[in-house]
């Protein structure tokens, strides 16, 4: 039997089964709006402020005013945690410009429709970790404004289509110029001649939180880290990683049929990775 679930609309804490918001919203009609996504272990939350910060930057880029203050939508992150069944969960975020006749330029003041909702937080399976996961290459499609974490996810969707079509996990997107920039729902790192290396925060690329704990653990444990543009026919690429909140990091093992390194789950990837949960069971023991 499912659990009973909790959501926070516009407000309100209804049952998810109830949740509802009008057909002319405009994150319905035009995708016109932004979300976050909070990882919380046994309470608590992995780097809320960031994800806070980030969604106070997603909301002026697009001009949407945050529809309460960042301590009170912290507070109803909390809430929401707690009134789900989930030890350790993914509390999601969105707010859009809000219901008004659909007419490309929003009519009047809006009011912004805020919704909160939790999900488990699922983990990889121990098999997965050990043969990594394949992923493809795809060029990309989407908007110039990455670095807003933007609920207008459709070249994601269809990009994460083409990769299950094509039996992988995952599909990356490369520039104009072949630089790899991130995957539909992460980020990607590689080993290259022994170095940490990630593209730049640019209008490529959203800064993800957990990207930014892979950088932090690996210099913390004196592994050099570039972030910079790169290729895939770079002469010292050895590992590849995605991050995400669901993921951590996780070994990419093969990438358009061709295998990464030695085609196995890269060491300093899965040293990173083990940092990285390390960093989250001291959250989860505190």
């Amino acid at each position: 039997m499912n659990p009973t679930l909790t959501a926070y609309v516009n407000g309100q804490f209804m049952s998810l089964d109830d949740a509802t918001i009008h057909i002319e919203d405009r994150g319905f009609q035009f995708a016109d709006g932004i979300y976050e996504v909070v990882a919380c272990f046994g309470g608590h939350f992995l780097d809320l402020d960031a994800h806070l910060a980030r969604l106070q930057r997603s909301c002026d880029g697009v001009n949407i005013p945050l529809p309460c203050s960042l301590d009170e939508m912290a507070v109803l992150i909390q809430e929401t945690y707690e009134r789900n069944p989930y030890a350790d969960a993914m509390i999601y975020v969105q707010i859009t410009r809000g219901a008004s006749p659909r007419s490309h330029l929003p009519q009047g003041k809006l009011t912004p429709t805020l919704i909160v909702t939790s999900r488990h937080l699922p983990q990889p399976s121990n098999e997965k970790i050990a043969t990594g996961v394949r992923g493809i290459t795809l060029q990309d499609i989407r908007w110039k404004h990455c670095e807003i974490k933007s609920i207008a996810l459709l070249a994601s969707v269809m990009g994460k289509q083409e990769a299950h079509a094509r039996h992988a996990d995952e599909a990356f997107w490369l520039n104009e110029q072949g630089h790899v920039l991130e995957g539909c729902s992460t980020n990607i790192l590689a080993i290259i001649d022994g170095v940490l290396v990630t593209h730049p925060l640019d209008h490529q690329v959203l800064g993800g939180i957990t990207r930014k704990m892979a950088l932090n653990v690996a210099k913390a444990h004196g592994l050099a880290v570039m972030e910079r543009a790169w290729t895939l026919d770079e002469a010292g690429i050895t590992e590849m990683m995605m991050s995400s909140t669901t993921n951590a990091v996780m070994p990419i093992t093969t990438l358009n049929d061709t295998s990464v390194g030695d085609g196995k789950a890269g060491k300093t990837t899965l040293r990173i990775r083990q940092w990285m949960i390390e960093e989250m069971e001291r959250l989860r023991a505190a």
